[in-house]
Formats: structure tokens, sequence, C-alpha cells
């Protein structure tokens, strides 16, 4: 088989599994402090035999290596929190579009510590995405289909995409160590760090919570990583950012089939326009005849 031909089936793959873990979170019917412990308990246990298969384990790290990777992690494992929050709060559609505004805060964080060029492009296409912010805020939800805690669900989004950038931003420092290697130490990171406050004296007792616990750290942490970075491996940047935006279209539509979240017409639009500008800004769409390169930072979700 062709390697981007396998490379974009395996990108499809990854970022529709991803598309579904909002419906992993919310049945597995527990707070979201235990899912995600269990998600990094259950990934790390995965990450580890996969690492562990792919001969990693063997090479030494250097104590800056792992001290970057686990500043890494926390912010990793904050990102999880606010975005699971998020889920019950706005509902799964609005707390993903309004978590793809990831590439602004990167570029946000480029301009600030990096001292990167803030061209009038990323300008344009960061209005667009705020316009489309004030679109989500501004309309009504309903009472009786999206949690009470609306503009609290958003602004736990907001802080979901800031950590997520934060992430990316220290991940950049880690070149050249294998990707499968950093999500391991990021998940065991996430067990310690969660180990004190999850609900671990009252453990489920239902297989079904079981069962989407582990899914979410065995299919949306450890085979979503292999599918991911093997993409990230053989696909060009401008193909990995298009399949990216694959993950927030079917997080709607399963928000949509599974709890029958209707998005009003404005909170349509604003999440369409936020999905765009993402888009633009990572795939370096052009509004004017200057060229912007392409950028497609990867993290883990």
């Amino acid at each position: 088989m062709d390697n981007t031909v396998r490379g974009t089936i395996e990108m499809t793959a990854a970022m529709a599994i991803l598309g579904t873990i909002g419906w992993f979170v919310v049945m597995s019917g527990q707070p979201v402090m235990d899912v995600v412990f269990w998600r990094c308990a259950f990934g790390a246990i995965t990450l580890l035999i996969i690492c562990a298969a792919m001969g990693l384990l063997r090479g030494r790290l250097s104590l800056r290596i792992v001290a970057v990777a686990a500043l890494g992690g926390a912010a990793i494992v904050i990102n999880w929190l606010l975005l699971f929050g998020a889920f019950s709060r706005a509902s799964i559609s609005i707390a993903t579009a309004v978590y793809n505004t990831q590439p602004f805060m990167l570029v946000g964080f480029g301009a600030l510590f990096f001292s990167e060029r803030l061209t009038m492009t990323k300008l344009a296409w960061l209005g667009i995405a705020f316009a489309g912010m004030l679109l989500i805020v501004q309309a009504a939800p309903d009472a009786g289909t999206i949690g009470t805690d609306y503009f609290t669900g958003i602004a736990m989004a907001l802080g979901a995409a800031f950590f997520w950038a934060v992430a990316a931003i220290i991940t950049k420092k880690l070149k050249g160590t294998p990707p499968h290697l950093i999500a391991l130490i990021q998940v065991c990171v996430g067990v310690v760090m969660l180990a004190p406050f999850a609900n671990l004296s009252h453990l489920p007792t239902d297989a079904w919570n079981w069962c989407m616990l582990a899914t979410l750290g065995v299919v949306h942490t450890g085979l979503m990583y292999i599918l991911m970075y093997g993409a990230i491996q053989t696909l060009p940047t401008h193909l990995q950012g298009s399949l990216s935006f694959i993950y927030p279209v079917v997080a709607i539509l399963v928000d949509v089939l599974a709890f029958g979240h209707r998005l009003h017409p404005a909170q349509i639009v604003g999440a369409a326009a936020i999905l765009v500008a993402a888009a633009g800004m990572n795939l370096g769409w052009t509004l004017w005849k200057s060229k912007m390169p392409a950028e497609s930072p990867q993290a883990i979700n």
C-alpha cells in the first residue's frame, strides 16, 4: 500500500476515534477527575506495552527530557480535565468547536515568547474565529438539552485549548524523542497527579462503566497514538492539517445523533467560523497576495 494512502487511512481513523471521545466520557457515568485518572492508567499500560514492543524502553532518557515531558504531561492532564468538564456544561458540539481555537493560542504564544511575526492573514483568521466565538456565546442555549453552566463550559473549553497550546510549545523542546515515549511519560504523570483526587475507595461496580473507561485508555489513547504518529511520519503537513478536522465534525455528529443536541443557527455559524478559521491557520490559506507557511502542530487530545 502506498505510504500516503496508508497515512491517510491512519489519520482518518485516529481523528474519527477522537471524535467519539465525548460519548465515552459521558456514558462512563463517572466524575471527570476519575475519568481522566482511568484514561491515564489504562493509557499508561497500553503505551508501556507499545513502547516495549517497539524497543523504545532500551535507551536511557536524560533527566531534562523526562522533566520537560512531565511538564507537558501536566498541561495535557489539565487540558483533559477542562475539556471533559466542558462536555456536560456546553454540550460536546460547542465544547469541541471552542476547543478548536487551539491554533490561535499557539500563534499567540509564538508572538509573545518566540518573536514570531503576526501577519495580517493570521490576524484576519483570528478575527473570524473571535466573531464565531461571539456568536456561540450570545446564542441562548436550550435549558432542557444543554447544561445549565453553559458559559462555564465555554470558558473551560477555552482553558483546555490554552493548555493544549502550552503542551504543544513544551513538546517542541523534545525533538528527536520518540512520540510514543513522550506520551507514556505524560499519562504516567497524569496517574501520579490525579491519584490523590480520584475516588479510588469507591470503584465502579458496573462492567459497562469499566468498559467505557478502558476504551478511553486503550483505544482513545494507545491505539490513537499508534495511528496518529504513524500518519505523521508519512503524510505532508497540509494533509495532516486537513484530516485533523475530521475530529470536530465527527464530534458534532455524535452529539447530534447520540444526545440530540442540535445547535441554534447562530451557534452553527459560529462553530463553522471557528473551524474555517482554524483550517485557514493550519493549512496556510491566504486572504491576500502574501503567503503564509502552513503549520500543523500535533498533540495528544
